[in-house]
């Protein structure tokens, strides 16, 4: 079941939204499960699904020249997640995205969703508060490596992620974090020997 109240705390969308508001923006979503390893999108993808997590966790990824991945982002339960390449600016994805563990959504065709959103001015103004709200965090990730250092980063990354840590594998913590999985666990210890 989803929890309508997390969902609200997350994206405020609470202050002008009722419930049967936010069952009108689920009326035409579906159900569906992932298995740990399978992907919502890869990258290419033309896909326009809009999915909320209700359970699991999604890393978002990219394969360098060198064939390298390097981990952009991980989502979570009540998050979000859509290839915003093809929605926004009507291009392939540039990122894969892989379940990390089993995951179940709620997932809605993003043009059925313009047009509920579309008949429903309330849901409009929300949609336009989580389209700032995830502009917002995502200059606070390039602020991140502008003005902080490793450490700081790591730090910023616990406060904002705290279920995360014993979720997510360090070497990808550490590719979000720009840092290597050696720096990470120097950072780590570092940070346990202060605290003795």
């Amino acid at each position: 079941m989803i929890d309508f109240s997390k969902i609200k705390s997350i994206y405020k969308l609470g202050r002008n939204l009722d419930l049967r508001d936010v069952q009108v923006l689920f009326s035409a979503a579906v159900k569906k499960s992932f298995d740990q390893g399978d992907y919502l999108f890869r990258q290419g993808s033309n896909s326009r699904m809009v999915y909320l997590i209700n359970r699991g966790l999604v890393r978002t990824f990219k394969i360098n020249e060198r064939g390298e991945e390097i981990s952009i982002k991980v989502f979570s339960e009540h998050q979000i997640v859509a290839n915003v390449h093809a929605l926004m600016f009507d291009q392939e994805s540039e990122y894969n995205y892989e379940c990390m563990e089993a995951v179940s959504v709620i997932c809605i065709d993003y043009d059925q969703l313009q047009q509920i959103i579309d008949k429903h001015p309330k849901l409009e103004k929300n949609r336009k508060y989580i389209l700032q709200r995830l502009l917002k965090e995502s200059f606070k990730r390039v602020e991140s490596f502008v003005l902080l250092n490793p450490e700081e980063r790591y730090l910023k990354f616990i406060e904002d992620n705290p279920g995360l840590m014993n979720r997510v594998p360090n070497k990808y913590i550490a590719n979000m974090l720009g840092i290597t999985p050696v720096s990470l666990s120097r950072i780590r210890k570092r940070i346990a020997e202060k605290k003795r």
